[in-house]
């Protein structure tokens, strides 16, 4: 009998469980800082809504690094190939250090000038920089962590990803509240404090993961052990099918941060309801990243046995189990919209004004679900070139609707989000078309 990777229903979960877990509590990391920062001020969540998008778009170019990582180590992993997935990680370590050290330097230069010129109201755009000033520090351990992730997905050893973000919740709750508030004799220090403490965090994350990976994992079997010499055709060939995955995890978030310009416009009262069903949708969108990572790791390692025709089942299997945990959860918020509104501000008025946004948001996620799913399996093929082209395709329209609807209409909130709506659609349309026409099979990484 053929060997080949089990991607039984079964499979499927015990891989994508431990991603799941991660990522909620690392979406946990985010409840946390709006629900500190909703207890401070109007001033401060509507701010911590474009600085979070605007760190995240920095964020994701380096995450989108690790995914191109994560592709290749799940090729090689496939094929049997694994001690060059450590190979691959320390090159990543090496790239990803250098570029956070880059960007900080950057983003001190020009980012007081970018957000000033953006955020119409002064006092959002200060407490935004205040904010950006410490959260980008704490890229220097985030983006080695993000190496860390790609090595541990792409071998399908998920089970740590659930044991860190654990602990790097608990670390994010403790400093926030202890610098947000000012507690244990220390100055409260409000917005900059939550991004001093998101920074701590990760720095704590990645001790974890550094004494875990020498303690618990065959580092020998990996290569992990090895001290490489860096070399920079290994490097470009990494880049050859990272640098996409780069260019659109930093395009798909830039357009998000278009959006929340926007609404910024509408008024504060607007970007703070935004802002806590930005915080709201990051629940929902846990679960299908999770199955999403996952379907990405197994694809490229079902190709990487020579298993291609096996792609198509898996990734219907992939969405299948997915929407049972993302439908429950969606009916669930629109049930109940103000309860979970709740749980992020205290403001009676500011929950009122968000359910209708919700139940938008919550009846998107009927399309996201699917759209994201093939899109990762796409580049879980390593047609990540291609994938990028699929990703602009939809932003564009994504885009249109935020320039015609949003910025000239001027509606309600709520309108507003059904950008999201468009854009899955428009998404799952795009991906679901080029998965037929199987043009994606037979790419070599």
């Amino acid at each position: 009998m053929t060997k080949t990777l089990n991607y039984s229903y079964s499979h499927i979960w015990k891989v994508a469980y431990p991603i799941l877990v991660s990522l909620i509590m690392e979406q946990l990391l985010g409840m946390t800082d709006t629900a500190f920062l909703g207890r401070v001020g109007e001033v401060e969540l509507a701010a911590s809504a474009i600085a979070g998008v605007y760190c995240l778009a920095i964020f994701v170019t380096g995450f989108g690094f690790g995914i191109g990582s994560q592709i290749i180590i799940a090729r090689r992993n496939g094929e049997g190939n694994y001690k060059e997935t450590g190979n691959i990680f320390w090159h990543g370590v090496y790239f990803l250090t250098g570029l956070a050290i880059m960007v900080i330097a950057l983003s001190e230069l020009f980012s007081p000038w970018i957000l000033s010129h953006l955020i119409e109201s002064k006092e959002i755009a200060e407490a935004a920089m205040s904010y950006v000033r410490w959260r980008l520090v704490g890229f220097i351990f985030a983006f080695v962590t993000v190496m860390f992730r790609a090595f541990y997905i792409g071998t399908t050893q998920t089970k740590t990803l659930t044991l860190n973000s654990i602990v790097m919740v608990l670390s994010n709750v403790l400093f926030n509240w202890i610098l947000v508030f000012g507690k244990l004799g220390f100055p409260a220090l409000g917005i900059a404090g939550s991004a001093i403490g998101t920074a701590l965090a990760e720095l704590v994350s990645l001790i974890f993961f550094t004494v875990y990976t020498i303690t618990k994992t065959d580092c020998e079997k990996y290569g992990l052990n090895k001290r490489i010499s860096f070399r920079w055709k290994k490097l470009k060939s990494i880049l050859s099918i990272s640098v996409w995955t780069m260019v659109q995890n930093f395009f798909s978030v830039s357009t998000w941060f278009i959006f929340f310009l926007f609404v910024e416009h509408l008024g504060e009262r607007s970007l703070a309801v935004s802002n806590l069903i930005r915080s709201v949708s990051g629940f929902l969108w846990v679960f299908v990243s999770a199955f999403a990572s996952t379907c990405s790791s197994l694809v490229s390692n079902l190709i990487g046995e020579g298993h291609t025709d096996s792609v198509p089942r898996l990734i219907r299997r992939v969405i299948k189990l997915a929407y049972i945990p993302v439908l429950a959860l969606a009916l669930l918020f629109s049930l109940f919209p103000k309860t979970v509104i709740s749980i992020y501000t205290d403001m009676p008025d500011l929950v009122s004004a968000s359910v209708q946004s919700l139940w938008v948001l919550c009846f998107s996620y009927i399309f996201t679900c699917p759209a994201l799913i093939c899109f990762n399996a796409i580049s879980g093929t390593g047609n990540t070139r291609t994938a990028l082209g699929l990703e602009m395709t939809a932003l564009v329209i994504y885009v249109a609707f935020c320039v015609t609807v949003i910025a000239y209409i001027q509606p309600d909130v709520a309108i507003c989000w059904f950008a999201e709506l468009v854009y899955a659609i428009a998404m799952l349309l795009i991906c679901g078309q080029y998965l037929r026409s199987n043009r994606w099979k037979g790419t070599r990484i």
